[in-house]
């Protein structure tokens, strides 16, 4: 199907699947190589994610990686403060999604400094719609800026309906723009990863554009035996399966690559023929 997101009066087009770049602004994100925290980092990385490819750029002040200590809400804050105002300055046309799970944080983001899309990865494992989570919900729709949802939900079957009593929810309250994450890394062993992975097209008896980020974590290099850093051809296999099974947005520290993926599998879905 074609989506298309309001994002702040501009439309982003789905028809062709977009890549979103991650920036993070913190100090303990689980992949190294995506830790941006000087202004001269957070300047070259903003270009670097637009040059290569991207429509997104995701910027995050505070680590998910499992077993970490999460940032204050006061030290998120302080963080996103500084990287969207150099991201803003730098480059004011760009759509930003901000990663965060904190109702304040992103009515701040967004009233602040515009940011188009909330990316919420803080869904209970275990719990329907905790009194945190409805306060985001409210947060969002009131600011009227397009949704992320992450299902932490262990099987497709959970995911799918998860996904389905959120949207009622959302829905209800007004949101108009939603997209759902079935939440690689978040809530599934590896194996269940794997099973989401293969039932990926099922997400689209939703209808609502998917976003899928699997960019090198530990389904890939626990799996490999290998580390973040040695991923990018893992994530790269799995980014391409996840095209062919209806992606729309690819969350990814590698923008070319995912991009690359993007081009090679449009291509090949535009020789196939009408039955």
């Amino acid at each position: 199907m074609e989506y298309t997101l309001n994002c702040n009066g501009k439309l982003l087009e789905l028809k062709t699947p977009q890549v979103m770049g991650i920036l993070n602004a913190t100090p303990d994100s689980f992949y190294a190589g995506s830790r941006m925290q000087t202004e001269q980092e957070i300047v070259e990385r903003t270009h670097q994610i637009l040059d290569e490819g991207a429509a997104i750029i995701d910027v995050g002040a505070c680590s998910t990686r499992p077993d970490s200590e999460p940032a204050t809400e006061a030290e998120e804050m302080e963080r996103l403060q500084m990287a969207l105002s150099i991201v803003r300055r730098e480059a004011p046309e760009a759509v930003i999604s901000v990663d965060t799970y904190r109702p304040d944080v992103a009515r701040m983001v967004v009233e602040e400094f515009g940011a188009d899309i909330i990316n919420d990865v803080g869904a209970p494992v275990n719990c329907h719609l905790s009194t945190p989570q409805l306060a985001m919900f409210r947060m969002v729709s009131r600011l009227g800026v397009p949704y992320i949802y992450m299902s932490r939900k262990a099987t497709m079957k959970e995911v799918l309906l998860d996904c389905a009593e959120v949207v009622d929810t959302l829905r209800s309250m007004g949101q108009k723009d939603i997209i759902l994450d079935p939440g690689f890394g978040f809530g599934k062993t590896v194996d269940e990863n794997y099973k989401v992975m293969n039932e990926l097209e099922r997400m689209q008896m939703l209808h609502l554009p998917v976003l899928v980020g699997i960019s090198r974590k530990s389904m890939i290099y626990k799996l490999m035996g290998t580390t973040p850093e040695e991923s990018l051809n893992g994530t790269t296999v799995l980014n391409t399966i996840s095209l062919v099974k209806g992606a729309d947005i690819l969350r990814v520290h590698d923008v070319k690559e995912a991009a690359e993926c993007i081009k090679l599998v449009t291509a090949i879905k535009s020789q196939q023929t009408v039955k």
